[in-house]
């Protein structure tokens, strides 16, 4: 188990020491090198003759590299400047994301003042109510299934505009689901106080908790993708994704798994807890990914924006954590925190 001292360094004494200890800069380091690697192979790759690659696939592996460094960089800087800023950031990449799936099919008239209020106001209060923190937990879980969703129901039909209520009404409410309150849960994981195997109170940090988390997410759709390009054969659903195989997707399970377990230590999970809980955010992981697919098929896209240039939308690096989020939440607030 690595030490959880906080740091005493005098150039770092303005980060919180509680919130950035040995845990969270150990997975910093493992994200940090394994993206130092990937850059690498990308560059190798780049060099190799055009003739013995495709160029396609080389250029869709560099982009994706360039995506997850700047992801990387952002939610380090986040990490480093405490929960506040956390939180705050991913009310901005939810912001984002809502609005590239908002944009993926055509509004009326009459949505325009309940969006208003779906961007302006219940967006930035949902996470403001998990910045409260754990004690919000009964607001913020049910604010925007109950309250926000009958809301938007009811505002549309004061708009008096009936032709397609429904799918309106139900894009409006999956966009809010998907994008704002699940990927809520993924910085309510600071607000926890998590437990050691006999009861006592673990001393280490959330933030690596939520690292460790997001690190095992992403983990999970490189191994899958890199399974289903080298041995995939079996297409799990060819209309909705053509490169997502059955041996990619146990694959790259058992990978994710086996890589979550070798990080327990910077976890209050044991060695069999971590496994568990990394294969989970693989399975979840998969499932968001695939529904977001089939949502970007009915649409007739491909991708849902641009998060950097030559590449996808931000939704589009984000569906596996949206998904996994609120059940690794869960898991750990029910199973592994303090705070029931």
């Amino acid at each position: 188990m690595f030490s959880t001292s906080p740091l005493s360094n005098p150039l770092i004494a303005w980060v919180n020491p509680n919130f950035l200890n040995t845990p969270t800069i150990v997975l910093m380091a493992v994200v940090l090198g394994l993206l130092a690697v990937v850059y690498v192979i990308g560059v190798l790759i780049q060099r190799q003759p055009e003739s013995s690659l495709n160029p396609a696939v080389v250029k869709a592996f560099n982009s994706r590299v360039r995506a997850w460094w700047l992801m990387f960089l952002i939610l380090t800087s986040a990490v480093l400047l405490g929960k506040t800023i956390t939180v705050i950031l991913f009310g901005g990449v939810s912001f984002w994301a809502l609005r590239e799936f908002i944009t993926l099919t055509p509004t009326r008239q009459g949505d325009h003042r309940t969006l208003f209020w779906i961007f302006f106001l219940f967006t930035p209060l949902q996470y403001f109510l998990v910045g409260r923190g754990i004690e919000y937990y009964g607001l913020y879980s049910i604010a925007i299934p109950v309250y926000v969703y009958l809301f938007i129901a009811a505002r549309i039909a004061l708009a008096g505009d009936f032709k397609r209520f429904l799918e309106r009404t139900a894009k409006i409410q999956a966009g809010m689901m998907i994008c704002v309150y699940s990927l809520s849960y993924a910085p309510a994981l600071l607000y926890l106080t998590f437990k050691n195997q006999d009861g006592s109170q673990w001393n280490g940090s959330p933030a690596s908790v939520l690292f460790y988390f997001i690190l095992i997410v992403q983990a999970g759709d490189v191994f899958q993708y890199i399974w289903s390009k080298w041995v995939g054969k079996r297409v799990i659903a060819p209309n909705i994704n053509t490169s997502r195989t059955w041996e990619g997707f146990f694959g790259g399970t058992l990978s994710t798994t086996l890589l979550g377990t070798v990080l327990w230590g910077v976890t209050p999970f044991n060695h069999w807890q971590a496994a568990f809980m990394s294969l989970i955010c693989s399975v979840m992981g998969f499932a968001g990914g695939m529904t977001m697919s089939a949502i970007k098929r009915d649409r007739g896209v491909k991708d849902y924006g641009t998060l950097v240039e030559g590449h996808a939308g931000i939704l589009d690096r984000i569906d596996s954590l949206c998904f996994a989020a609120p059940v690794f939440f869960h898991l750990s607030r029910f199973i592994f925190s303090m705070n029931v």
